[in-house]
Order: C-alpha cells, then structure tokens, then sequence
C-alpha cells in the first residue's frame, strides 16, 4: 500500500508579520487613547489632531529605532562590531543614516505605526468644530480596526482570529478608555 507524504506547510515571515504586528497596534492604540484623553480635556479638534501627529511623529521614530537597535543587537556579537558602528557613526554620518533608513524600510515598523496612528486622527482631521462627533467617529473607525487587524493577526500567527481581534481591540479599547478618564479627572474639560 503506498504511503501518501506528509507535507507541512510552515508560516515562514514570522519576524516580518512581529514588526508589523507591533507596529499597527501601538500606531492603532496610542494615538486612539491620547485622541481620546484629549478629547476629555480639550474641545479643539486641532490641538487634538497637532498632538496626535506629533505623537505619531515621535513614535513612528522611537518604534523604528526600537526595531533598528534589536536587530542590530542581534547582529553585534562582538565588542570589535560595536566599536566599528559607534566609528562610523562619527566618521560616516550619511552612510549610517541611510543605513539606518534601510533598516527601517525593510521591517515596516515606521510606515506601519503611522498607517495605524492616521487611523484614529482622521476623524478629528475630517470634523475639525466637532471634538465628541470627531471622537464617537474615532471610537467607531479605531475599534472597527483593531477588531479586524487582530483578526488578521490571528490569522497570520495562528491563533483564533475573532479571539484575537476581540482582545486587540479590548486592549486598544481600554488604553482609550483609561486616557479619557484621567484626563477628564485631571483635565477638567
């Protein structure tokens, strides 16, 4: 009787999917939750929308970085490699940058942060003399997203997409949620 062979098909982009995984739910989640604290503090829809691309801004470039510098740590096995990168970043400033800026393409951290942080700002951007419509919009549109980004997470890492699209979106949920209130307690709006 002939055996039929068994083939196995692995999921084989894991670190890729990681560094956009991360990147769209801390693009999706933090900018949702200070739009959202914002909003309990402020009734101006453009400081709302200045802060949040600020925000976006800074944390594009600190996930970027954050991605750059592990993968380098992994790469610097040796003292000799570190005190080579920390020459050249003296001496070779634009080839470092651009090398840095290679890096950053090559995971997605930095272009997937801010995909995830326009998110929640659009409707602020959209309704711009309507701060509680513009958040009722951010709340729908951010929670519909990370609903279904975690679904696709979940999908890609195996996991039970509606599990993983209900706990991404609690999470993202109560980030937005807990910024409110502080800021409406503290705030004052």
């Amino acid at each position: 009787m002939p055996l039929t062979p068994h083939t196995e098909h692995h999921f084989t982009a894991g670190e890729s999917v990681r560094d956009i995984v991360i990147g769209m739910s801390d693009g999706l989640t933090v900018p949702f939750a200070l739009a959202a604290g914002l909003t309990g503090a402020v009734a101006s829809t453009g400081i709302i929308v200045t802060a949040g691309l600020a925000e976006i801004a800074a944390g594009s470039i600190a996930m970027g970085l954050g991605g750059y510098l592990a993968a380098r740590s992994d790469a610097d096995h040796y003292a000799s490699e570190r005190r080579r990168e920390e020459r050249e970043i003296v001496e070779k400033v634009e080839a470092e940058r651009e090398e840095v800026a290679e890096v950053f393409r090559g995971y997605g951290l930095a272009g997937a942060y801010i995909a995830g942080g326009l998110v929640p700002l659009a409707p602020y951007m959209m309704l711009r003399h309507d701060v509680s419509g513009a958040l009722a919009a951010s709340l729908a549109v951010t929670l519909l997203a990370l609903l279904v980004f975690g679904g696709v997470k979940g999908r890609f890492t195996g996991a039970h997409p509606l599990k993983s699209g209900l706990q991404t979106m609690l999470v993202g949920g109560l980030a937005a949620a807990a910024a409110y209130g502080l800021a409406r307690l503290f705030g004052g709006a």
